[in-house]
């Protein structure tokens, strides 16, 4: 199965479980469910869904067990866009092609839609069909990731280092965090959904390192070179908010050659997570990952 095919299969599913989510115990739902419900629904590119699911079924597991933690985990990628495009934040009145969530419903519907998202991403795990030792290292690990060690950790480092000048270090620090803990978790999750191999894990979370920091460079490329109707936000809001960018510190040709750089050796831990399965008896498939990478190619 290809990954095109494989998300037209898994991801409308998914979306429906996880809007049934919000609201699912009232007869009559309030407007803090619209709220949620109408960032949730707006769409996106499901990006970390479909490689939490993908990893699973790449790992011989059933991917349908993890629905769940899909639905939280973009539960919480959707919190932080509500919150990020506040006019506290980077205030924005556009996100998947649609007003922002303040500009709709207000600033303190927004917030609360935004916290009740963060919250309830936590009760879907541990009220899920998972074993309770799973659901524990999977509650602990999505809270890691995107607490104050995480995402939290890199955007408070990107608010702290507009009108700065940045080192590459320094911009690599704010996207591990901000961007890459968000796409390790999926991939951690797969392996303990799956029960991975922990040799293969260790290959996996590496794959899932590269493919982090791959997603944010890219992001920044098309920044500066996309259009607002291909990727349904503002475009040159970095340059707008004088932020550091891997386009301004290495070019827009020395960006691409980073983008580069990080896919291929994301291909290269997929080869070692490969070559390390045939002497197991949990052979892992890797063609659907190789093709989570390639969405992220520019031409």
């Amino acid at each position: 199965m290809d990954l095109q095919s494989f998300r037209e299969k898994e991801i409308p599913s998914f979306e429906k479980e996880m809007l049934d989510y919000i609201g699912k115990d009232l007869t009559k739902k309030e407007q803090i469910h619209e709220a949620m419900s109408y960032s949730l629904a707006a769409g996106g590119k499901r990006i970390r869904p479909l490689l939490l699911l993908a990893t699973i079924h790449s790992l011989g597991g059933n991917q349908k067990k993890g629905y769940a933690v899909s639905a939280a985990l973009e539960f919480i990628h959707t919190y932080s866009l509500i919150h990020d495009d506040l006019p506290a934040m980077d205030d924005d009145d556009l996100r998947r092609g649609k007003p922002t969530n303040h500009i709709v419903y207000g600033e303190d519907i927004a917030i609360l839609a935004g916290d009740a998202l963060l919250t309830q991403a936590f009760e879907i795990i541990a009220a899920s069909d998972a074993e309770p030792e799973k659901k524990v290292k999977l509650i602990l690990a999505l809270a890691k990731s995107a607490g104050p060690d995480g995402m939290i950790l890199g955007q408070m480092a990107d608010i702290q280092g507009e009108e700065k000048e940045l080192s590459l270090e320094e911009l690599q620090f704010i996207h591990k965090n901000k961007t890459g803990e968000l796409l390790k978790f999926p991939i951690y999750a797969a392996c303990v959904i799956a029960e991975a191999l922990p040799e293969i894990e260790e290959q996996l979370m590496e794959y899932a390192e590269h493919l982090g920091l791959a997603y944010q460079i890219r992001d920044d490329i098309l920044d500066v070179v996309g259009h607002v109707e291909e990727l349904g936000k503002n475009t040159g809001m970095d340059e707008e908010h004088n932020k550091s960018t891997y386009p301004g510190l290495l070019t827009l040709e020395g960006a691409k050659a980073a983008l580069n750089q990080e896919l291929a050796a994301a291909k290269d831990k997929l080869k070692n997570v490969e070559q390390i399965s045939k002497n197991s008896d949990k052979p892992v498939q890797i063609n659907l990952l190789v093709e989570m990478i390639d969405l992220l190619v520019i031409d």
